[in-house]
Formats: C-alpha cells, structure tokens, sequence
C-alpha cells in the first residue's frame, strides 16, 4: 500500500478557473454531468482539506488563459484550441479567467506557469518547483479527466515522479472520457488508482 509521505508528497490542482469549477463559469455546464455522478466538488473538498491539514504541499496548475492575440502566427494550433478560442475560456482581465475562491490557491501554495496545451510539465516551471521541493509523488485533482489531468501525469511518470490519479476527484466533458482516463488508459502509467476514501485513508 502507498505511502504519503507529508515533505515528499504534493496535491495537483489542475485548472481551478471559476470558467470551470463555479456555475454560470463557460464550461461548468459541459462537466456538471459527469461532476455530478462522482460527486466531484464535494470530494475535492474533502481532499484539498485533508491536503492542508496534513501539511502536503498544494500546486495550482492552470491552463492559459484567453486573450486576443494568443495564437496569432501559429502553425500547429491542436483542435482543442481551435474549439476554444472563440470561446475564449479563462480570459485574462475576466471573472472566468480567475481561480475559484475554494479550489484555488490560498497562502502558501505554489501557482506554476500557465500551460498551452494539456500538460501541466510541458514549458512550465512543474518539474523545477516540484524537485526544488524534494516532491517525489503526486496526486492529480480537477479539470479533464481525459486530457490536461492524464498529460500531466503520463509526462510526471517519464520524469519519474509516482503518480496517483483520484477517479472521484476528476471531471470531463463527457463519461466516455472518464472511462477512457481511469479504467483504460490510467491502469497502463498510474502508479495507483484511488477513490477519494481511499486516499484519504492513506494521508
């Protein structure tokens, strides 16, 4: 059985933007389904506070967030950020682009630099604040199931960092994606797969 150790273990909280995680946020309807059928905000509250309370550092890991010339002369834009830039979720300068008052960083936390894509590693500051830490497994919490919480945590396992991944304390656009990111392909890179019970009773 895994073992959390306090100085060595830390919780990822993956794009706590209120776009996301506060209702009337632009995208809080297209996750409230599969939010709602693993009573996802309630168990992240129950995890970032069993967090706290045990002293494991927290990290805030957000995506980048909307202004107009964001993309301008780029190549290789994914279709995720085609989709989504007329949308323009999480825009700077918005109510949207600004970190939930729950989920979000309080004192003491580490904010790392925006990611572009879907990694929370990829040209940011992750790794460098994660060692400089002396963090050596992470837990990953919040925004999508299949794609920003799974890259991140694939690109933690090729650093060589245990990954956890918590099936009730993700959401997704859909339950597809869910069923994708912790029974198919979570079981092929995570080190361990947990409900939120179980990882608190290991903290």
């Amino acid at each position: 059985m895994t073992k959390y150790e306090t100085d060595r273990t830390a919780l990822l909280i993956v794009d706590p933007y209120n776009d996301f995680m506060t209702e009337g946020g632009k995208l809080f309807e297209a996750i409230r389904d599969t939010a709602e059928s693993v009573n996802f905000f309630d168990n992240l509250r129950r995890i970032i506070s069993a967090v706290r309370a045990a002293g494991i550092s927290v990290l805030i890991l957000p995506h980048h967030r909307a202004h107009d010339h964001a993309f301008v002369n780029w190549k290789h834009m994914t279709p995720f950020q085609k989709s989504g830039a007329p949308l323009k979720a999480f825009e700077v300068g918005t109510w949207g682009g600004e970190f939930n008052s729950e989920f979000g960083p309080k004192d003491g936390d580490v904010v790392v630099q925006e990611h572009w894509a879907q990694s929370g590693f990829a040209n940011t500051d992750l790794d460098l604040q994660l060692r400089q830490r002396g963090i050596e497994k992470i837990i990953l919490v919040g925004v999508i199931a299949n794609s920003c919480i799974e890259s991140t945590a694939r690109f933690g396992m090729e650093l060589g960092y245990h990954v956890t991944l918590v099936k009730d304390g993700a959401a997704a656009f859909s339950h597809e994606g869910m069923d994708v990111a912790f029974r198919i392909n979570g079981p092929t890179y995570a080190h361990a797969i947990l409900t939120t019970d179980e990882l608190l009773a290991r903290l």
